[in-house]
């Protein structure tokens, strides 16, 4: 996703940084994702969306910040979250949204629209509440 924004010219106004917190680890050291949460309710799901979001707004010192966390493949053994189960998370200080997708496809493709959903939830995000 940091790819595609700052793709943009003069992006860097506007853009603080990015972390791909790719364990669980990351989550916990970068973005303040509780422990408790990773080791009770997992790396995917609702919760570790919403705090990635928190800790990204801090880290960064962000007005808006856009979280995703899911498994894009290739398929495991895990039933309870096939591959294709994402969280999306967007939000500010004052509220944080959540959309979880379940996709299909293969891992690259899964990872595309991952990114792309997880934008223009950002985007609606900043639309609706924009309070300038």
């Amino acid at each position: 996703m940091s790819r595609t924004i700052t793709s943009l010219p003069k992006s860097s106004s506007h853009f603080n940084g990015g972390a791909v917190t790719y364990n669980h680890e990351a989550k916990e050291n970068l973005l303040d994702v509780q422990h408790e949460t990773l080791e009770t309710e997992g790396a995917v799901c609702e919760s570790t969306a919403k705090q990635m979001v928190a800790g990204a707004l801090k880290r960064f010192d962000a007005d808006y910040a856009v979280a995703t966390t899911g498994i894009m493949g290739p398929p495991s053994d895990n039933d309870e979250k096939p591959v294709g189960t994402v969280w999306i998370a967007a939000g500010n200080s004052e509220m944080i949204v959540t959309k979880q997708l379940n996709l299909g496809y293969d891992r690259q493709r899964n990872i595309q629209s991952t990114a792309l959903q997880a934008l223009n939830l950002l985007r609606q995000f900043i639309i609706e509440n924009d309070v300038e």
